[in-house]
């Protein structure tokens, strides 16, 4: 979109977004003679704690510049949605804030897990705390339901776990490029209790965690080829399928699917009872 569209429909939007807002909604007295559905827009500047003159000039699409500070201040005056937050922002060109983690996945998100089987499947929230599994996942890395319900997560299972050493065939690449990934992954939400708890921990549990995370090295959660020694299935190759749940904000669906015909024929093994 170019600057001047832009600018357009963030003014097209401003105004549809004012003009929704009663003096009530926002505690100002209606006072007689309004010829205008919602508020004003000497009112949207009062309430945002800028100049109308300024404000007026933004609902016609000039050419100013706009603070994250004073678009955070606009959608409070006009009462934005999440949604509409970021829609906002993305109009006048700026990064959306952080979203927040969601409630977690819904009762559909598990079926689909299940119903993935016999590849194994698995869901993490923001902090890649394990939220979801299916049996084939249980199977391949062992049943995170016997751990502690802080100890089931992604970093905490690759670096506390012994077995995982063995069980991922290149466990030093794997987890080095795991901790590069949370890192980038977890960047919006650098004040996350549970993240700085989580790191923390981690750090005195491992000496391999606490030097890659303090190497501040970033990676995109891209496709991802691993091999398995497993104790039971011999050698599996799993290509990695990423997906976000865009109604469980923070919460991604990772779906193996066999990498060659041996780990396609042995995937069986990992569900049997």
């Amino acid at each position: 979109m170019a600057d001047q569209d832009r600018r357009r429909a963030l003014a097209e939007f401003l105004r549809a977004r004012r003009e929704r807002v009663t003096p009530q909604d926002a505690g100002i007295l209606p006072g007689p003679r309004r010829r205008t559905p919602g508020l004003r827009r000497e009112e949207v500047a009062q309430l945002s704690g800028v100049s109308v003159t300024w404000y007026t000039w933004l609902e016609q699409a000039r050419d100013i510049g706009v603070s994250r500070q004073v678009l955070a201040a606009l959608a409070r005056a006009l009462m934005l949605s999440s949604v509409e937050q970021r829609h906002l922002y993305a109009l006048a060109g700026e990064l959306p804030p952080a979203q927040p983690p969601g409630p977690g996945p819904g009762p559909a998100l598990q079926r689909l897990v299940d119903a993935l089987d016999p590849h194994p499947a698995y869901l993490l929230d923001a902090n890649w705390d394990l939220v979801a599994w299916n049996r084939a996942e249980a199977g391949l890395i062992g049943d995170p339901a016997l751990l502690a319900p802080g100890e089931r997560n992604l970093l905490w299972l690759v670096f506390t776990d012994p077995a995982m050493r063995t069980l991922l065939a290149d466990w030093e690449g794997q987890a080095r490029d795991l901790v590069a990934q949370f890192r980038a992954d977890a960047g919006e939400r650098f004040d996350d209790p549970r993240r700085h708890r989580l790191t923390r921990e981690l750090a005195a549990r491992s000496p391999e965690f606490d030097a890659w995370w303090r190497a501040h090295h970033l990676a995109a959660l891209t496709g991802t080829r691993r091999t398995f020694h497993h104790p039971r299935a011999g050698d599996l190759t799993f290509d990695y399928v990423k997906l976000a749940a865009l109604d469980a904000p923070g919460v991604k669906l990772f779906a193996c699917m066999p990498a060659d015909p041996g780990t396609r024929a042995r995937l069986g093994t990992l569900v049997a009872e």
